[in-house]
């Protein structure tokens, strides 16, 4: 494969935007383009590498994680309700994706539809914090199983729509139903660890026979890196949120969105 300064910038890249809302997928399609790392092997790298900042949630949310294993009587979010709720988010996107995965990856992974997540998604991120005085729920242990589906329905917009960001539906979802900002995004976080776990498996999976010895080292590199830049990207985003609103994102994405237009047409 490449060299390891391309594995190690995109795991740079991968890391620090998976759980932004500025959409990872706009990202690496312009590193890629840049670093000219194209073909079936950089499309299942760039899916891959999403482990080490799945890795990187775990760690953050260790107690989280645990107390769902061994509940707590004083956390609602643990034990089999938390299962469950993280269950009812993961169903409808996953679902979409065995439904119409093949049909996304031949059809809408091109310029315009991109182009028009990220100007799409920029919009309900300013209209999600007109909601943020009427924010209902402050804690996670405050979600019920009719927010987390609500979420759940919402995160299929980033499953069918390339360039939308997941922790951005996810985000806005929460928000718009009722989530604080900094509440929608640490469930956003969690939410995101079963889904992207069983989506990077199954790609590996289909797609393993395409890689050798020589490419595990390049690997390596690209989820070792996404995992510490997205614990520091991580760490910094939910002091942000808890201090700003998601404007300046939403501002981010509406420029980003004519420089992917160009470099994917």
């Amino acid at each position: 494969m490449d060299s390891l300064f391309t594995a190690l910038i995109l795991s740079f890249i991968e890391g620090l935007t998976e759980f932004l809302p500025v959409s990872s997928t706009g990202h690496l399609i312009l590193a890629s383009e840049l670093l000219d790392f194209s073909g079936d092997k950089a499309v299942i790298f760039n899916i891959v590498i999403q482990l080490g900042a799945i890795l990187a949630v775990v760690v953050l949310y260790f107690r989280r994680f645990l107390a769902l294993l061994f509940p707590k009587k004083e956390l609602s979010f643990s034990g089999l309700r938390g299962l469950w709720l993280l269950f009812l988010t993961s169903l409808p996107a996953g679902l979409a994706g065995l439904l119409c995965g093949s049909f996304i990856k031949k059809t809408l992974f091109a310029p315009l539809p991109v182009l028009l997540a990220l100007v799409v998604g920029a919009l309900f991120m300013i209209a999600a914090e007109s909601r943020t005085l009427h924010a209902r729920v402050h804690s996670l242990d405050e979600i019920t199983p009719r927010l987390a589906l609500g979420i759940g329905f919402f995160q299929i917009l980033a499953v069918v729509w390339p360039g939308f960001s997941r922790s951005a539906s996810t985000i806005i979802g929460g928000m718009l139903l009722g989530a604080d900002r900094r509440t929608a995004a640490e469930y956003s976080f969690i939410a995101a660890v079963p889904i992207m776990i069983a989506a990077t498996c199954y790609e590996m999976l289909s797609n393993w026979s395409l890689f050798n010895r020589d490419d595990l080292t390049f690997l390596a590199v690209g989820m070792v890196g996404s995992f510490f830049f997205a614990l520091l990207a991580v760490k910094v985003f939910i002091v942000l949120v808890s201090r700003i609103t998601l404007r300046p994102f939403a501002y981010y994405r509406l420029l980003l969105a004519p420089l992917v237009f160009w470099y994917m047409s």
